[in-house]
Order: C-alpha cells, then sequence, then structure tokens
C-alpha cells in the first residue's frame, strides 16, 4: 500500500516525521517547492509525508499550494491512499476543543461565490467524496468525525459563517477541499485528518490562539496519525 500525507506546515508535519524517521528525498518535487518523506513500512507499505514547501521561508498555506503537492504527489507517487492532515478551527458549540482531533466524513469550499445557475453554484461549493472506509475508521479508532469546510483565509467573514452554518460544516480549514479536489479528479481517495487549534466561537483572536495552540494540537495530530498508519499497514 502506497500512503501519501499532504501536509501544510513543517510544524504540523514535524512530531510524525520525528516518530517514523522518514528521511527526505532531496530535489524530488524539483523545481516545485514540495518536499517529499519517504519511509518503509515492513514489506508492504511505503509511506510518504509532502509538505507544500516554502518561499522566502515561509510555509506555503491554502488552495493553491496544497493542490500543486497533491497533483504531484498523485503523479510521481501513485498512491493508494492521500491523507490530508493539518489543523483547523472549529465550534465550541458543536463540542470541540482544543487539539482535539477529528476525521472528516465530508468536505467542502466555504468561500466561493460564484453566482449563476445551480451547476455553477455546486461546483463552486464542491462536496467532495472522502474515502468510503473513514467511517469504519473512525469508529475503529473512536475518533469523531465531521465535515471540513475550506477557505483561502485563515479568518472568518459573516458569509463565510453563513455558508458553514447553512452546509453544517464543523472543521474550517485552508486545504482540504482543495486537496479532495484533485484527488476527485484522479479518482485517488482521500483521507482527512484535522486538529483544533482555534474555536471559532469564541472572542480569541483566531491567528492569536493559533499560534498558542499549534503545538499542542501537531502533537495530538501526530499521535492519531501514527495510530491510522498502524491500522493502514495492519
Amino acid at each position: 500500500m502506497i500512503i501519501a500525507y499532504i501536509v501544510a506546515m513543517q510544524a504540523e508535519a514535524q512530531p510524525f516525521i520525528d516518530n517514523f524517521g522518514v528521511q527526505e528525498v532531496p530535489g524530488f518535487f524539483s523545481p516545485l517547492p514540495c518536499r517529499l518523506y519517504h519511509a518503509r513500512m515492513g514489506s508492504a507499505t511505503d509511506l510518504y509525508v509532502v509538505l507544500n514547501g516554502k518561499v522566502h521561508g515561509s510555509d506555503l498555506i491554502g488552495c493553491e499550494s496544497a493542490s500543486v503537492a497533491t497533483q504531484a504527489a498523485i503523479q510521481k507517487l501513485h498512491p493508494d491512499l492521500v491523507i490530508n492532515s493539518g489543523t483547523c478551527g472549529a465550534f465550541s458549540s458543536n463540542g470541540a476543543d482544543i487539539a482535539k482531533v477529528y476525521l472528516g466524513n465530508a468536505v467542502m469550499f466555504h468561500d466561493r461565490r460564484v453566482p449563476g445557475d445551480d451547476e455553477w453554484g455546486t461546483q463552486a461549493l464542491g462536496n467532495y467524496p472522502v474515502w468510503d472506509g473513514t467511517k469504519a475508521l473512525a469508529e475503529k479508532l473512536n475518533l469523531p468525525m465531521g465535515k471540513v469546510t475550506t477557505g483561502s483565509s485563515l479568518d472568518m467573514q459573516p458569509c463565510d459563517l453563513q455558508m458553514i452554518k447553512e452546509n453544517n460544516g464543523e472543521l474550517k480549514d485552508m486545504e482540504g477541499a482543495a486537496v479532495a479536489f484533485v484527488c476527485s479528479l484522479y479518482n485517488v481517495p482521500v483521507l482527512l485528518v484535522k486538529s483544533v487549534t482555534d474555536l471559532c466561537d469564541n472572542s480569541a483572536e483566531t491567528y492569536d490562539e493559533f499560534k498558542r495552540n499549534l503545538a499542542m494540537a501537531s502533537e495530538e495530530l501526530c499521535k492519531v496519525n501514527i495510530r491510522i498508519v498502524e491500522e493502514l499497514k495492519g
């Protein structure tokens, strides 16, 4: 089995990289900035971690970078399963807590406002399929599930919140739907693993809360990903 993780930020991936001892493969995606790490897990599983990379010293975040990394990974690694692992915002009113880790049971965009007929509107929202083994995995590992909604900004405008609420969104990120979109084009299943850094319905400044909780959320994310890999490789 070939598993390819798509991760935006080095901080989100580092605990996972350290645990599995995956080794970087320098220049694999050149001239793209994406970075590749690889480890052989037993006799039947290859584990890859693909980072979006950096420009001017900063992690490349957001939909465009995630799309590029996902397409490059699919074309060059031919994964059986893509896993988008990262942090997210969530809602305490839905039972979310800082560093709580979820599996995404659905994914869509929340900030693509396209006027016109139903076909354009449907395309804008996305609502892409997720891996059909998600529910069984969540039940086996006793993990909560939630609908992921993706936008290109860290903050959330009132119109974004309205879209999220109208579509029963629970986990707000900046990459998930972009990764799922590319996977849908190649018919590659995608699993979404998200750890909460900030609560969208409290009074804290989103960026400050995100920075304060990133390390803890990434550690919890790592713990869940270890369990996922162990389960998938059998």
